[in-house]
């Protein structure tokens, strides 16, 4: 990877942690100071707010869609990579919720181009990591990872609003049962 590309990778890296702090609306002065640059730095490589937002959301979503061959390579077990994989994604979810409320004000072939593009990146990931950890086949119930990732997500809804909420509870739930052979 080029110099100019870790550069930007770092400045997406700051963003996404202020993002987690302080919401997608933190000033960009505060992402600029995180990430060690100055400002100029940051609408030069994102012109606008929600260029930057976009970008941070891809960015994340590359992470979580990399992190999954990887963590089935280095995991003890398939089960344990699913788990590891759906505890990332969890946390893509409830941290990184503001990205995706904030593209809301976007215009709709926008949103519906990012909706396309985390389905098209994180199912296959899903579905990978899913086949592997429920093998042999034929002893469970047939599932799509469309359905598991979406069934995650509609668990994860509640901790946007609710911070007593753990959504990683309800999910641990979920992935037990999908993982029981007697379904």
């Amino acid at each position: 990877m080029g110099r100019p590309r870790r550069d930007q990778q770092a400045l997406l890296d700051a963003a996404a942690a202020v993002f987690v702090a302080s919401g997608v609306d933190a000033p960009v002065r505060e992402i600029a100071a995180n990430a060690g640059v100055g400002v100029g730095t940051i609408y030069r490589h994102f012109p606008s707010r929600a260029d930057l937002v976009v970008a941070v959301y891809r960015h994340q979503v590359e992470a979580c869609a990399d992190a999954g061959p990887r963590l089935l390579a280095e995991s003890e077990t398939p089960e344990a990579a699913l788990q590891a994989w759906v505890a990332m994604f969890v946390d893509f979810l409830t941290t990184k919720h503001g990205l995706a409320d904030a593209l809301q004000g976007d215009t709709t072939r926008s949103g519906d181009a990012l909706h396309t593009y985390f389905v098209g990146r994180l199912v296959p990931v899903c579905a990978s990591l899913l086949d592997a950890a429920r093998q042999p086949a034929d002893a469970y119930p047939p599932i799509d990872a469309y359905s598991v990732l979406k069934g995650i997500g509609n668990l994860c809804i509640g901790a946007a609003s609710d911070t007593d909420y753990d959504a990683a509870t309800p999910v641990r739930l979920l992935l037990s049962g999908l993982l029981t052979r007697d379904g």
